[in-house]
């Protein structure tokens, strides 16, 4: 096995994964699935593994979503899917089909074409694409729809907020209207972002509240982490003294992020060197300081101002600073208090909301005693050395 950070992993190549994927097949029998993680965890890994590796009962479709900016693009790109699927088994999208026949502009060869003109008609074209697809076979059909998030998110810097609400709405709906219809919603921007967001322009529905939402954690620092790092040691050849204690300590350097196991070990290739700890710690580190942000770590921040009202932000960033100075977890008293010195405020409530949004987008952690943490040690580094704490 060959190190490829951020290259396409063969299914075949996702280590550890294998009881977390169980468990979703077990949940989408009976629901759909907002897939939660932070950067990096694997989680498009971890659904094309699924896709590639169904159960006979399951029929799945997989769609990158993020380059898509119009329902109507998004409406298409599942209309492709569907006559591609269709086509394998001799049938057509016959509902789809005649829909499109009586749109001026359509061209209904071996190539479809929808014209613009049919934009405000994506939601008759997705419903009718979604009704073949389902009518025409006897499994379950799962979608798997990578970046959706990032393609609401698209949607609504372009078309307005409405309309994409409308669309969550229109899948919510399908979702209801289709016992044996599943979707599967992830990508880099939490769904919950782009959710809030357009509820501060005025969107009251809930439109995942019939989904469940299960977390993409980092492998274990037990088990699936070091043997990742020690299937990639043994495929690269690397010379090492220990390579058992040479992976652990790859595995515990980078919190078991698959892809920045990845990446050291590529980076121990890179140097030639016969590889021990000091030599791991030496690439983590010079990561964590790279003017060129090859690990686009600056991203922790950055997303900050985007997410974030003006009003959350201070809170966040404040919050963030506090526990990366510190060398135990603190309880909420102990960090409004250390806030309370940083910024001017008595909204205890208001703090408690923005520490809840912290967790949901994986910087923060509770403990059983209810203190709060970075979630990740790697990230609480890079901030400290970013923010010169």
């Amino acid at each position: 096995m060959k190190a490829n950070p951020g290259g396409h992993i063969s299914p075949s190549d996702v280590v550890g994964r294998d009881e977390l994927i169980a468990n979703l097949w077990r949940v989408l029998k009976r629901q759909s699935l907002v897939l939660s993680a932070e950067r990096r965890m694997g989680k498009t890994c971890v659904i094309q593994k699924m896709d590639a590796e169904a159960p006979a009962d399951m029929l799945t479709i997989y769609r990158d979503l993020e380059k898509i900016h119009t329902p109507l693009e998004f409406a298409d790109s599942v209309f492709q899917d569907v006559e591609e699927y269709l086509g394998l088994v001799q049938k057509t999208a016959t509902r789809a089909r005649q829909f499109l026949s009586h749109l001026k502009g359509a061209e209904l060869g071996k190539v479809i074409k929808i014209p613009e003109i049919g934009a405000p008609h994506w939601k008759d074209l997705l419903t009718h694409t979604l009704a073949d697809l389902v009518e025409h076979q006897d499994k379950m059909v799962v979608l798997f729809w990578d970046e959706l998030p990032h393609m609401i998110y698209n949607i609504a810097r372009r078309n307005g907020a409405d309309t994409a609400m409308e669309v969550l709405d229109a899948l919510r709906a399908l979702r209801q209207t289709y016992p044996s219809l599943r979707m599967v919603f992830t990508g880099s921007i939490g769904l919950h972002n782009v959710i809030t967001s357009l509820k501060r322009s005025g969107y009251a529905n809930a439109p995942t509240n019939d989904m469940a939402t299960l977390d993409v954690p980092p492998l274990s620092l037990d088990k699936y982490a070091p043997e990742l790092a020690l299937r990639l040691i043994e495929g690269e050849g690397i010379v090492s003294d220990d390579r058992t204690t040479l992976a652990m300590s790859i595995a515990v350097g980078v919190d078991g992020i698959p892809f920045y196991v990845q990446h050291v070990v590529d980076q121990i290739v890179m140097s030639g060197k016969k590889a021990d700890v000091a030599l791991v710690e030496a690439i983590v580190r010079s990561k964590l300081t790279d003017p060129l942000d090859s690990w686009n770590l600056k991203h922790y921040r950055e997303r900050l101002d985007t997410y974030y009202t003006a009003d959350e932000l201070p809170f966040a960033v404040g919050f963030l600073d506090i526990l990366a100075g510190a060398d135990r977890p603190l309880n909420f008293t102990e960090l409004f208090n250390l806030l309370k010195s940083k910024i001017v405020t008595e909204e205890s409530e208001a703090a408690r909301a923005v520490l809840t949004l912290l967790q949901r987008d994986h910087y923060v952690i509770q403990n059983a005693e209810g203190d709060y943490s970075f979630r990740f040690p790697l990230i609480k580094r890079w901030w400290r050395i970013d923010r010169g704490i």
